[in-house]
């Protein structure tokens, strides 16, 4: 099956979905936050938080909390029980909150409850404009402590686009990094540029020994792959370990890939997206030998944000699956699996909760949605008791 009848596959809906919606609109059936979900599960969605200004990425802490970052520069704490403490973190950098930058992804260490250690990726002013930066610190209380950059974008310029970045540990503990090509698409063909790339380093900053251009010339010896547009989602996958990302494509072409070490991913010279207003083509084609394919491409773009498989125990239907965000589909979308081949795609919420910057698999074994709004919010869904197809819930 090639990727035009893989996607034609994707595409295709439940009847059983349409028929019964078209059945309640022709009786007037019209309720809050009506929603048709699919065969094998049902869910209600849950205000967790609200007012939270354009939140871009969320953590789990040990305690029940959780961090949530806010684009123009604040990290807010959400208790257990839904109460977003008004009091912002203190102790981080400058933050450039320009255009699409700003403060945007938050991970915790492995071994955070042994060591405290948190990661912060965020837009940085510096020499030459702006550009992607991570630092790591401890939270004391309401503060960072023991801050320190471990890593920083070069060169810097002055576009206020596609700055990424999803942050994502591996199991032996390596720190990813995905950066977008900054809008200025010539630059994820570079080697001796960090835009377009996903960095590879040690938890401090440091650069591993097997990263693969650490004894190439030229190249910068913290980038493990290349030829990226705008990675916004990263994960990894529960049974192999392997990072998945998905990234932005321009008037569509979004893109899930396998990360592989040392790998090119094609942009610009390679796209199944269009140029903006002219439609007209970009690079070469969507295929060049030496460069990889993508496992899925969504044209229309949906432009994706946030992923995570899901391995919680709350929804066994969804097991395995992997759920992505949508900003301009305005939606949650659910791929899933066969091993690394999507097999089906569903789609949740159109229209209902804005637009999804960001998606978590809960230790609770909920999911978590950000919603990417100047009073964004932080959504849960939870299972709906029995096996009926209809729910109807206030947001």
């Amino acid at each position: 099956m090639n990727n035009r009848q893989s996607f034609a596959l994707l595409r295709l809906r439940h009847p059983i979905f349409h028929t019964v919606a078209m059945f309640l609109a022709l009786l007037g059936a019209v309720g809050p936050a009506l929603s048709v979900e699919p065969a094998e599960s049902s869910f209600q969605t849950v205000v967790v938080a609200e007012g939270l200004e354009h939140p871009w990425g969320m953590a789990f802490l040990p305690d029940g909390r959780m961090l949530v970052t806010e684009r123009p520069g604040r990290l807010r704490a959400v208790t257990a029980a839904g109460q977003l403490d008004p009091r912002p973190v203190s102790g981080l950098p400058s933050i450039a909150a320009v255009n699409q930058g700003g403060l945007l992804d938050v991970a915790l260490h492995p071994d955070f409850a042994k060591n405290g250690w948190l990661y912060l990726s965020y837009a940085a002013r510096g020499t030459g404009g702006y550009g992607t930066e991570v630092l790591r610190a401890r939270l004391d209380g309401h503060a960072l402590r023991d801050v320190k950059v471990i890593f920083s974008m070069r060169p810097k310029t002055v576009s206020g686009h596609h700055f990424g970045s999803r942050l994502v540990f591996d199991r032996q503990g390596y720190l990813y990094i995905t950066l977008g090509d900054r809008g200025e698409m010539e630059r994820a063909q570079r080697l001796d540029d960090h835009a377009g790339s996903v960095i590879r380093l040690h938890d401090d900053g440091r650069v591993p020994v097997g990263n693969p251009f650490v004894d190439r010339q030229g190249a910068l010896p913290e980038k493990y792959t290349y030829g990226h547009r705008n990675i916004q989602g990263a994960a990894l996958h529960p049974e192999s370990g392997r990072l998945w990302i998905h990234e932005h494509g321009p008037q569509g072409g979004d893109e899930i890939n396998i990360i592989r070490a040392g790998a090119n991913y094609g942009w610009p010279v390679i796209t199944h997206g269009r140029n903006y207003v002219t439609g007209t083509r970009i690079g070469e084609g969507t295929a060049k030998p030496g460069m990889e394919q993508p496992l899925l491409q969504w044209t229309p773009s949906i432009a994706p944000s946030g992923m995570a498989f899901y391995t919680g125990d709350e929804f066994p239907a969804w097991r395995g699956s992997l759920f992505v965000g949508a900003l301009r589909g305005q939606m949650l979308v659910r791929l899933e699996l066969d091993g690394e081949r999507v097999v089906s795609e569903e789609r949740f919420l159109e229209g209902k909760v804005g637009r999804i910057r960001d998606v978590r698999s809960g230790p609770d074994g909920r999911i978590y949605l950000l919603t990417d709004e100047a009073r964004g919010r932080l959504i849960r869904l939870d299972p709906v008791p029995g096996t009926g197809r209809l729910t109807s819930r206030p947001l």
